[in-house]
């Protein structure tokens, strides 16, 4: 497995070794001991989720807080995504910034993204099939999350705005200042 530390300090890209043949291919997604030799860290996932979504569909960006924090390992079945990362870790160099990286059943990489951070993505292909490792377990009274067009945050979600769908919730989420000063 490749693994590449990205500029946002505790996120990583886990690239696959995968093997083909004419039947089709093989790949481990998931080591535990592999895992942590690649991050450096023990992560204990204890809950798998997944999603499915048409094309323009932005999740995000979402958080659990305090002792319900959760790291996450994400990856994408069918079609592709643009997975995003915001380092919300006030103590962190690199707290405000973050990462984007294009998921997708063809290129089967994944992304490490650590408790502290908030998490979204948008579907890129017609429709995609997400899927992403917890270990925290989920509680509604510590959600928390910030609007997806934040100008402080200025991400590139690579469709044009007028494509994107978004639940309510989401629409009315606050600026990255309004929410780190409430967690």
């Amino acid at each position: 497995m490749k693994v590449t530390e990205t500029t946002v300090s505790g996120c990583f890209i886990l690239e696959p070794k995968v093997f083909g043949d004419p039947r089709g291919y093989f790949f481990e997604s998931f080591n535990t001991k592999s895992f942590k030799a690649a991050i450096g860290a023990e992560v204990n996932f204890v809950q798998d989720n997944q999603s499915f979504s048409s094309k323009g569909v932005l999740r995000g960006l979402h958080a659990q807080k305090g002792e319900f924090a959760q790291a996450k390992l994400v990856r994408v079945l069918q079609g592709a995504v643009l997975d995003v990362a915001v380092d919300a870790r006030r103590d962190s160099p690199t707290f405000g910034q973050h990462v984007a990286v294009e998921l997708s059943s063809e290129n089967k990489k994944q992304l490490f993204v650590p408790r502290g951070f908030l998490h979204g993505f948008i579907v890129l292909t017609d429709t995609a099939e997400f899927f992403y490792k917890c270990d925290n377990y989920y509680n509604k009274d510590a959600e928390w999350g910030v609007k997806y067009n934040d100008d402080q945050l200025d991400i590139d979600w690579q469709l044009p705005s007028e494509l994107f769908k978004l639940s309510e919730k989401d629409m009315i989420l606050p600026s990255f200042v309004e929410a780190v000063g409430n967690i």
